[in-house]
């Protein structure tokens, strides 16, 4: 008895010093690695361990981009805190994967001028750097108000735009509990200057090449908060406007077949807050929303046009004319209906989104027969609701 509690104390004493010493052995090793990154720096904080979880959480961590000439750092990557655990439920399926929680992350995407001309080519594979920190497979992956932001610090004036209180759930990514063509699903949200993004998207997070049916949409974005934006590369400012945007996309064999439908309701322009603009500028946009003006429905009081978009992910094919079609056609013809068409999925990829028309059947045509059936339906849903 005596010897089975020596052996009970020995285990006991061993674990108190490995959860002791453990941790600040782990965060000398992941400094050292961050620290000495190809073109990047990254700093932790500090990291926590839970064995009764089987996790461990890295507290606060960033990664910057680096000026090799100039050793400037710029802000890339950070995030409050990281958790990184074992998913329990998946053991009594007989797999041994893992959850990786990023909570309040940021990202941040900048042009600037050093970095353009000096900053040397990117050779970090991130999937990498993620993989030493989390050596088993990723079967659930969650980001908790997260930020996504792009600056340019050379344009005039600066650009500063950003999605905020993103919140994204990946299921099933190393397809434990499912055997379909789609396993894993993929939905996130985020505020986008008082609008909202959704999207949904099921795919095989473990095809060698992509494999997805994609479904997002924007509604109901503020364009006049978007300023800097428009001033910097359209030189315009909008006094009013409401932007939404609708989009399928799948893919499979290298090939990929979508659309995206942009929709702006309630455009102005030119108004009496720009009487204060120089006299070119006030041309431009006038001709920018006498543009607008004329390709707006009337009915509706909305500029919209559908884009489609086909081939390969090494040969992608805008559909330009049948853009400037579409818009043609909600101007003047039938307006395009703010909405997801529920037209693309894995079997329409390779396939043309349409049948080959005449120029003029396909701008003053009322649409095709499906196209109808649904307004008939969505108009009748809104009357019985009425």
């Amino acid at each position: 008895m005596k010897k089975k509690y020596k052996v009970l104390l020995i285990v006991l004493s061993v674990l108190v010093l490995i959860r002791i010493f453990l941790p600040a052995i782990v965060l000398y090793y992941s400094n050292r690695m961050l620290a000495n990154m190809d073109g990047y720096y990254g700093h932790i904080r500090d990291i926590d361990l839970n064995l009764y979880r089987g996790a461990y959480i890295i507290d606060s961590i960033y990664i910057n981009k680096v000026d090799s000439v100039k050793n400037i750092q710029t802000p890339f990557i950070g995030s409050k805190a990281i958790d990184l655990s074992v998913e329990w439920q998946s053991l009594f399926r007989g797999r041994v994967v893992g959850e990786l929680e990023f909570i309040e992350p940021t990202l941040l995407f900048t042009k600037d001028k050093a970095e353009l001309s000096h900053v040397s080519k990117d050779t970090n594979d991130f999937r990498k750097i993620l993989k030493s920190f989390m050596p088993l497979k990723i079967n659930r992956f969650d980001i908790t108000n997260g930020k996504l932001a792009y600056k340019d610090l050379t344009s005039n004036p600066k650009v500063d735009i950003s999605m905020n209180h993103t919140y994204v759930t990946a299921l099933n990514l190393s397809n434990v509990r499912d055997t379909s063509i789609l396993p894993s699903l993929v939905t996130a949200r985020a505020d986008v200057y008082q609008g909202k993004l959704n999207m949904e998207m099921k795919l095989d997070a473990l095809s060698k090449s992509p494999l997805f049916d994609l479904n997002a949409k924007v509604e109901k974005t503020h364009l006049p908060e978007l300023n800097d934006f428009f001033q910097a590369y359209a030189k315009i400012d909008v006094n009013k406007g409401e932007f939404n945007m609708y989009t399928e996309l799948a893919a499979k064999d290298g090939k990929f077949t979508g659309y995206v439908k942009p929709i702006i309701k309630d455009l102005d322009v030119l108004g009496p807050e720009d009487r204060d603009d120089n006299f070119l500028r006030q041309v431009w946009e006038g001709l920018v929303g006498l543009v607008g003006f004329i390709v707006e429905n009337k009915k509706t009081d909305q500029v919209a046009t559908k884009i489609p978009l086909t081939g390969t992910f090494d040969n992608a094919d805008i559909g330009v004319v049948t853009a400037i079609i579409e818009l043609l056609r909600n101007g003047f013809i039938h307006a395009l209906y703010p909405s997801i068409e529920n037209q693309i999925n894995i079997a329409s990829v390779g396939k043309m989104m349409e049948e080959q028309k005449g120029f003029f059947k396909r701008v003053f045509g009322k649409g095709d027969k499906k196209e109808n059936d649904e307004k008939k339906d969505r108009d009748g849903k809104e009357k019985s609701k009425k």
